[in-house]
């Protein structure tokens, strides 16, 4: 039986997934403030289908992209975690540290205060060299959260192979994140 692995900070615990957090789920994949930097937002079928593959990843490793709740409230609030990435990308094998919250807790240092627990587990439960993140260049906000983790901006980008070609969101900024640093 796979170990499931759950974490926390002072504000959040990073846990795994419930039946009840696929419709904020939802809700905060519909959102276009969120998915701005997405391709588009998500329908209901397509977010439910990509939080069963999240749920299967955890029966699986026991790791991914863990929901993330308020301690205090038990609130969903979106995801945080570790993931190794299905497209094709220049730079695999890789697990990123990535992250989804709802627009209304943005501003908190959730995302940063997430990533951090989930980076510790990445390099002192998995023993992993390199944790990547990575992102549209247009997207600051997450740029700015990569590197408020000491994460270090790779000096070439590349074309995401899952965004259309002549999309604005194609061009990606790779920031790593190694263990000894």
């Amino acid at each position: 039986m796979t170990r499931i692995y759950e974490l926390e900070t002072d504000r959040l615990r990073l846990r795994q997934w419930k039946e009840a957090d696929k419709l904020p789920f939802a809700q905060l994949n519909a959102d276009e403030r969120v998915m701005e930097f997405f391709p588009q937002p998500l329908s209901r079928s397509q977010s439910d289908a990509l939080a069963d593959k999240i749920i299967s990843t955890f029966a699986q490793k026991g790791w991914g992209w863990w929901a993330v709740e308020l301690k205090e409230k038990h609130d969903f609030i979106g995801f945080v975690g570790l993931n190794v990435p299905s497209a094709d990308l220049p730079f695999q094998p890789c697990v990123e540290v990535g992250w989804r919250l709802d627009y209304s807790y943005w501003g908190y240092g959730y995302a940063t205060e997430a990533a951090r627990v989930a980076l510790a587990f990445g390099f002192e439960t998995l023993a992993l060299e390199k944790i990547v993140s990575f992102t549209a260049l247009v997207n600051k906000r997450s740029e700015a959260v990569m590197r408020k983790l000491g994460m270090c901006k790779a000096a070439q980008t590349f074309m995401h192979p899952d965004v259309p070609v002549g999309s604005e969101l194609r061009e990606h900024c790779l920031y790593e994140l190694s263990r000894e640093n």
